[in-house]
């Protein structure tokens, strides 16, 4: 009890160190010339239930350049949510950091907002995290939404935290380009027809193996992450299981956009 919650001390500090250095970058590097504008991606849809939309072009690549500056030299290593709370886990050895909250970051959260519709508020999205994989590491298999556990006081899911998690937002921001693996698999979704999703998705896996896809500069998936029960609860989908898969060669930076039932806080 005692290492774990000495383990979630050294975390929260990790973090916090992490925002005071990226807010100190962003305080010496102008965004003149810089509009926000939300008309230059298109959307594909891989699976209506559960709900899947591929994103080309999500991130300008001046936004990509600007998020890698600006959080340049704040990540630390990732941790996973925990039933006492966020902990380092062999379950996911890349490093992570909160992109400090300036235009662009904004632009981006509004973005990811009109994406899910304009009556979703704004408060329910959660900081912007940015997430490497240098070679050997990934995140195993996960899901995104907190189990009934994460609902009591205190937990992920709180009320008092904005609930659970009902979509993600996956955005690749920089993908080297020697990279060999680092694909974002789903194992349980079921792989479209043809060959016109072969330059997003890898078509060489056998066709029961789910989907994974290609890591793609500015490109992005979507996902909803609940679904309703029999009983008409908003409960975690199991089909959206998915996995960072590990980098062979190169290096890969993504971006997590998690929006909550309510105001997350």
């Amino acid at each position: 009890m005692r290492s774990t919650l000495v383990g979630a001390l050294f975390a929260l500090a990790t973090v916090a160190a992490s925002q005071e250095a990226a807010q100190e970058v962003l305080e010496h590097y102008s965004l003149e010339g810089y509009k926000c504008d939300h008309s230059g991606y298109e959307i594909s849809l891989l699976s209506a239930d559960p709900v899947v939309i591929y994103i080309e072009n999500f991130l300008t690549p001046f936004e990509r350049q600007h998020m890698m500056r600006v959080t340049n030299g704040t990540f630390y290593r990732s941790n996973v949510a925990g039933a006492e709370g966020d902990v380092v886990s062999n379950v996911r050895t890349s490093s992570s950091t909160t992109a400090p909250s300036d235009e662009v970051a904004r632009c981006i959260s509004e973005r990811a907002r009109h994406f899910q519709g304009l009556d979703m508020p704004s408060t329910n999205i959660e900081p912007i995290q940015l997430v490497r994989y240098n070679p050997g590491e990934q995140y195993q298999f996960h899901v995104d939404w907190f189990n009934k556990e994460a609902t009591k006081p205190g937990g992920h899911a709180d009320v008092g935290r904005g609930g659970n998690r009902v979509s993600s937002f996956f955005a690749y921001v920089s993908v080297s380009d020697d990279i060999v693996g680092g694909g974002t698999a789903f194992p349980k979704l079921k792989p479209p027809p043809g060959n016109g999703w072969c330059k997003f998705i890898e078509c060489d896996n056998d066709y029961d193996s789910g989907v994974t896809f290609r890591a793609v500069e500015g490109n992005a998936v979507y996902w909803s992450n609940l679904r309703q029960d029999p009983a008409g609860m908003r409960v975690g989908d199991v089909r959206v299981l998915h996995a960072g898969l590990p980098v062979i060669k190169g290096q890969k930076v993504g971006m997590n956009i998690w929006t909550k039932e309510a105001t997350f806080n």
